[in-house]
């Protein structure tokens, strides 16, 4: 191979790595956001209709599809961000601009759901199935929305961040893929991404209160019943 070849062939790689990493991150857990965000809206229909949504699956075989392709696209993305994280080195204080703060903010929430994320999926999915033998009840995530402030804290903040994340990485997609290539690409994109951040914070946010409401029904780990 002459060294033209050579020096072509690690240009691509790392570009070809960085699409990766954003496909892996859009595409797969983007649709996966959106789906289960509609899907927990059932909680304003009550118990009965969110169990039926969200934790109950037409047989084993989609069960383990949903959580290949949540978990697998996640881990990968996951390493992908990491090694970009440290990496990071934040110039805001030399360039203050809009640009520069969305990418520092991009960074870290990226941290902030990474924990959010993984926290959610271990006691929302796989404790109760792996540890319990059953999904996670409507009574139990609606008392702890209710009752227990860090829980509903938590919630906010990480939803907030995710759909942050989620919108603002649209963008970085379209960039990554050569869909948007000048400035002023960029400038009549960007209503997209806030439109698109503030309709997935709405729903988030409408999913929690459905859930906070409907826990005021029930009593709080450990309380004397009346």
């Amino acid at each position: 191979m002459s060294t033209q070849a050579a020096a072509a062939v690690e240009t691509k790689t790392p570009l070809l790595k960085s699409r990766l990493g954003s496909f892996l991150a859009v595409v797969p857990l983007s649709i996966w956001v959106i789906n289960h965000l509609w899907d927990n809206l059932s909680a304003f229909n009550g118990a009965d209709a969110w169990q039926k949504s969200v934790t109950t699956y037409a047989n084993p075989f989609s069960q383990v599809f949903t959580f290949l392709i949540v978990l697998l696209p996640l881990l990968m993305h996951t390493g992908w961000g990491l090694v970009r994280l440290f990496s990071f080195r934040p110039n805001n204080a030399r360039y203050n601009n809009y640009g520069n703060l969305k990418y520092i903010l991009q960074r870290i929430t990226a941290v902030g759901v990474l924990a959010f994320l993984g926290a959610h999926i271990w006691l929302a999915f796989l404790y109760p199935r792996l540890v319990l033998g059953h999904p996670e009840a409507f009574d139990d995530i609606a008392r702890e929305m209710h009752h227990h402030a860090p829980t509903l804290v938590v919630y906010l903040l990480g939803t907030l961040g995710t759909s942050y994340h989620l919108a603002n990485g649209l963008q970085g997609f379209a960039m990554g893929w050569g869909l948007l290539s000048s400035e002023r690409s960029m400038r009549k994109f960007e209503p997209v991404v806030i439109i698109l951040f503030l309709v997935l914070t709405a729903m988030s946010w409408a999913v929690i209160y459905a859930l906070y409401t409907a826990g005021a029904a029930f009593s709080p780990v450990g309380a004397t019943p009346p």
